[in-house]
């Protein structure tokens, strides 16, 4: 069986996904202690044998996102220490995705820098989901599996029987995912045309496409501060939509987003549970489970065969 060579393993950034995907594959989650010294230093020590094993760390990129990126490597160093055959990183939320490129002189390319990093201390292979730019595949040299939850969302928004949907790109970034949505749907899609004057900060100036009186579907990778999202369903609303669907896969939701978001225009947030989120939320918030998928991607490269066919369309 795979199973005998397979060892799951959880930081702390999302403990919670980390048992699902271990009772998804029917594996107890492996023991490993993880603590601070007074300093902040991160100690790991993984509690049982993990020689010649298939090893897989779940580890997302969520706030305090530093903390959980020193942590993971942490885990990589002792896990190669400790003579196993592969070390397999899940991050559902690749961090600093968003700085892929340099739009301005003298800017980092900050998720290279982390591939680089990640390869160098040791990770043979990332099981990721829906990266901010999909280019960043190519910044590793190691093997890296490019999941997509468009699949879960869609499903989810075709069991609520939406009347009159549009789905809508906030931005022209993200068109080829709100195209494929909106086939999904068999609806039409829209495009928000903004402008950001500051990071986290955004004005809607055009929309293309017809939304009045249509049920908005708004599509996004991440939700951060929610000021974007907020700035576009009212935009929607003035242009006469009806009350919007908001749809993510990874709900970063920092500093008062969760409130933000509780918006009496937005009838339902739809995300993921590839970041943790606070058990204490609005009945708004819909939380869809990745952990069957990426239990299935486990698998799938413990096995053999193809990544794609966990997905409607196989060429994704």
């Amino acid at each position: 069986m795979f199973s005998d060579k397979l060892r799951i393993f959880s930081g702390s950034s999302n403990p919670e996904l980390a048992r699902k995907i271990s009772a998804e594959l029917g594996l107890p989650l492996g023991a490993i202690t993880i603590s601070r010294f007074k300093s902040g230093e991160v100690y790991c020590h993984y509690e049982e044998t993990i020689r010649n094993c298939h090893v897989f760390l779940v580890q997302s990129f969520s706030h305090p996102i530093n903390e959980n990126l020193v942590e993971l490597l942490v885990m990589i160093d002792a896990a190669k220490r400790a003579s196993a055959k592969t070390i397999n990183i899940i991050m559902p939320y690749y961090g600093y995705a968003r700085q892929e490129r340099k739009s301005a002189p003298r800017e980092p390319i900050s998720a290279k820098m982390l591939a680089d990093i990640l390869t160098t201390v040791g990770a043979t292979r990332i099981i990721t989901i829906d990266l901010h730019a999909p280019a960043i595949q190519g910044f590793f040299n190691i093997p890296v599996d490019h999941l997509t939850a468009l699949d879960l969302i869609s499903d989810h928004l075709k069991s609520k029987n939406i009347k009159n949907p549009v789905v809508v790109s906030p931005d022209a970034g993200r068109a080829s995912t709100a195209e494929k949505l909106a086939n999904y749907l068999d609806s039409p899609f829209a495009i928000m045309i903004k402008k950001r004057p500051a990071h986290n900060e955004s004005v809607i100036t055009h929309v293309i496409g017809d939304v009045e009186g249509q049920t908005p579907i708004i599509i996004e990778d991440l939700i951060d501060t929610g000021t974007t999202i907020v700035n576009v369903v009212e935009g929607l609303k003035e242009r006469g939509a009806e009350d919007v669907y908001v749809c993510a896969t990874h709900p970063l939701f920092s500093g008062n987003a969760l409130q933000k978001l509780d918006h009496p225009l937005i009838k339902e947030v739809v995300v993921t549970d590839s970041i943790a989120l606070p058990e204490v939320r609005s009945d708004r918030f819909k939380v869809l489970s990745v952990a069957p998928m990426l239990a299935d991607a486990t698998k799938i490269i413990m096995q053999g065969g193809s990544i794609s066919t966990l997905f409607k369309n196989a060429g994704v």
